[in-house]
């Protein structure tokens, strides 16, 4: 299995509601940047606007274990997310 990296990202979106998601990524990545990328593409699958993600939104959580579904992601687009509030 394969280590990941967990972003913990907190986004507003138009409607003034908060959106609350990990980013996976593989623990090598290291530039927020990237990781940052990963995210506005994910925010760009969604039918609202929402905000800029910054270090202020998203921050590295903590290292862990990659299920199947995350490193079948992670393989294909470079990155996994999972949705947690307002997604």
């Amino acid at each position: 299995m394969t280590k990941i990296a967990v972003w913990d990202t907190y986004v507003q979106r138009d409607d003034g509601v908060i959106m609350h998601f990990d980013i996976l990524v593989p623990d090598s990545i290291t530039d927020q940047n990237i990781v940052f990328k990963f995210g506005e593409n994910y925010l760009e699958t969604k039918p609202f606007k929402t905000e800029k993600i910054t270090t202020n939104e998203c921050k590295l959580c903590h290292i862990e274990q990659a299920t199947l579904e995350m490193s079948n992601d992670i393989e294909t687009k470079g990155y996994s997310i999972i949705e947690m509030e307002n997604c």
